[in-house]
């Protein structure tokens, strides 16, 4: 049986390899066990002075956890192992944004939830023009995890509530504007880029950067930047409810669209994604945000939307979950809005 993180020393450069390309790359228990050690232990080692963190498989770095993990974890009544796992993930995701020494990410292809938890938190964040990035967890009955509430929250205008209650993606080329990212390169230089970093050893997360930029990247102007108009206009109303209303009574043909996706979606979740953001947008603290999503995962994961969610989208793909409640005027928000606030 192969190895789920693969990982390898190339002189001072510690690389770790997602390696379940056949799941995309989703995380599990094992992998996320796997990470936490090396990641602890190259941080002790005064021999990686770089540690770099790709994905296998041409069709994508991560494409978050493991959604039917999840299901059997809720399902079964064993919400205490996956409220563990998720501690774990966000324990890694929050350690990789301070860690000791320069960590690059380098995502391509399919890069959501769990996965921008470990590309995105990064201090180095490389990214392929093609991938498509995202928090999608409305469509299944959850929240955005993984810090990226704060991700979002940091977005420019009211980006961060726009696709945090659609679940809509984006692309790579979009990243570095929305600050999902730093440096964009072409698909075909990131195979080869691993290869490449021996000569930037040494230099700081900024220099990085920089260096990198010069010699094969880009941050290309954003589609979405057209787009923040009538994005802010809609999405900066006061609850849930009202910006659905905002949308709705908008002539621009993507606020339709918008409209239709949020409708779409778990209205708790839909709710509970609108709160996390304005409230880590207040505090704009990753770790803060990080132990409100976990709140909100062992509140949410105990409703019964989640198993809906992920049996309608991932186990039967009927693609038709029946929401309880159905609407955002049902959605006992004074309680979600305890939780975002927590103790």
């Amino acid at each position: 049986m192969s190895e789920l993180v693969v990982s390898r020393t190339l002189g001072p450069i510690g690389h770790l390899e997602l390696n379940r390309p056949e799941k995309l790359n989703a995380l599990n228990l094992e992998m996320l066990s796997e990470l936490d050690v090396v990641l602890r232990r190259w941080a002790d080692d005064p021999q990686i002075q770089l540690v770099v963190l790709t994905g296998r498989g041409e069709r994508g770095f991560c494409a978050g956890g493991d959604i039917a993990a999840f299901h059997q974890a809720v399902t079964s009544g064993d919400h205490s192992a996956f409220l563990q796992l998720l501690e774990l993930e966000f324990r890694i995701d929050h350690f990789l944004s301070v860690y000791p020494k320069p960590v690059l990410s380098i995502a391509h292809g399919i890069t959501m939830g769990g996965g921008i938890g470990l590309a995105s938190h990064a201090p180095v964040r490389v990214v392929t023009s093609d991938a498509r990035m995202g928090m999608p967890e409305a469509r299944i009955g959850y929240t955005p995890d993984v810090g990226g509430s704060h991700l979002l929250a940091m977005a420019p205008g009211h980006f961060g509530e726009y696709f945090a209650m659609t679940a809509s993606s984006f692309t790579g080329a979009d990243a570095p504007f929305l600050g999902f990212a730093d440096v964009v390169i072409d698909p075909q230089t990131a195979a080869g880029l691993l290869d490449e970093l021996d000569d930037l050893v040494g230099l700081e997360p900024a220099q990085l950067i920089s260096a990198l930029e010069l010699l094969h990247g880009s941050v290309p102007a954003s589609a979405l930047q057209a787009e923040q108009g009538w994005i802010d206009h809609a999405f900066s109303a006061g609850t849930a409810e009202q910006v659905l209303q905002r949308l709705d009574e908008m002539v621009h043909p993507k606020a339709a669209e918008a409209a239709t996706a949020i409708r779409v979606n778990s209205p708790t979740s839909v709710t509970s994604a609108f709160l996390a953001v304005r409230r880590a947008r207040e505090e704009a603290l990753l770790r803060g945000a990080l132990d409100r999503e976990l709140r909100l995962a062992d509140y949410l994961m105990y409703l019964p939307d989640l198993a809906e969610g992920i049996r309608a989208q991932v186990i039967d793909k009927d693609r038709n979950p029946a929401w309880e409640p159905d609407t955002l005027a049902a959605v006992d928000t004074a309680r979600l809005a305890e939780v975002v606030q927590g103790p």
